[in-house]
């Protein structure tokens, strides 16, 4: 009766966790969205594929949105043959959606901040666009539903040919922000960026962030409760903390080391690393607690199982 119950709630929870997945997905694209419409805005430049698109469009006198539809289907047919593996609700999400983000929150950008380029607008929009772009990125890959069909180009080439994706990427990359040179489109010093030294920013976000809403995610679609909902939030709330207040911390220390410590302030930094180690301690129970739950269930749906 319990392996009845088991196996029958099984997929309720795997559509729980393909709808978490979705909504997560969603975010990131549109986080995505949001940072490429800040790059432009702008004036610095966007991934090569975007470019390339907003330079054809526009000789075209087609809406951003549209075209970059029409350029993502015809690359998803390609997938669609070749490595349909690639493809998932993700892909649908990204390919129907970032053209049409870039436009809408370009037009919220215009209507709040107008037109308007001066060397700090470039500065702010370009480091902010960046870190959202990056962010959006690690979250809309963390939920492995599929990638966009700009990205599943290369991976499908080496498969089929043998060649390590490095190399196509590379080639891919290049070829794109050529073509977006020649097209006119809104390449910049973000188009380069993005390319090949976003990396470093994607892997921070999926340490940071990602992996940490995941794990929470899965750990609920396995087990949904009020009380792992809870655990999440907490976590999340803890996780936040620390992280700004070793960011905190790390700007005080640089800017106090410029003109040494007096006794009073190296106490004050003392008594403050020792309430830091007090919450980490804090944080690490409620981990201990929650990998004790983990195991807890995994022996409870052993027992079932037999």
């Amino acid at each position: 009766m319990d392996n009845a119950i088991s196996k029958s709630s099984r997929p309720k929870h795997n559509y729980l966790s393909i709808a978490l997945r979705t909504i997560l997905s969603f975010i990131g694209v549109s986080l995505i969205g949001l940072g490429a419409a800040l790059m432009r805005e702008g004036h610095v430049g966007l991934d090569p594929y975007t470019a390339l698109n907003i330079g054809v469009s526009g000789h075209l006198g087609m809406e951003l949105g549209t075209y970059q539809l029409i350029s993502n289907l015809v690359i998803f047919v390609f997938i669609l043959i070749f490595n349909i593996k690639q493809i998932g609700i993700g892909t649908i999400l990204n390919m129907v959606l970032v053209g049409y983000e870039i436009q809408w929150f370009s037009n919220i950008y215009e209507n709040i901040f107008g037109a308007q380029i001066n060397f700090f607008v470039i500065i702010v929009d370009g480091a902010i666009g960046l870190l959202f772009f990056t962010l959006g990125t690690s979250i809309y890959m963390s939920t492995k539903l599929g990638v966009a069909p700009y990205d599943a180009i290369a991976p499908t080439i080496s498969e089929r040919f043998h060649i390590k994706y490095q190399y196509v990427r590379t080639v891919q990359d290049i070829l794109f922000m050529v073509a977006a040179v020649i097209a006119g489109g809104a390449y910049g010093i973000m188009t380069i960026v993005t390319a090949f030294f976003a990396g470093p920013l994607i892997t921070f976000w999926n340490k940071n962030v990602s992996e940490f809403i995941m794990e929470h995610v899965n750990h609920f679609s396995n087990e949904p409760s009020v009380n792992n909902v809870e655990n999440g939030v907490l976590g999340a709330s803890r996780q936040s903390y620390n992280w700004l207040h070793r960011a905190y911390r790390s700007t005080v220390y640089i800017q106090r080391h410029l003109s040494g410590y007096t006794d009073q302030e190296l106490e004050e930094i003392i008594n403050e690393n020792n309430h830091q180690l007090r919450q980490n301690l804090i944080f690490m129970k409620h981990l201990e607690k929650l990998h004790h739950s983990l195991n807890e269930e995994l022996k409870r749906r052993g027992l079932n199982q037999k």
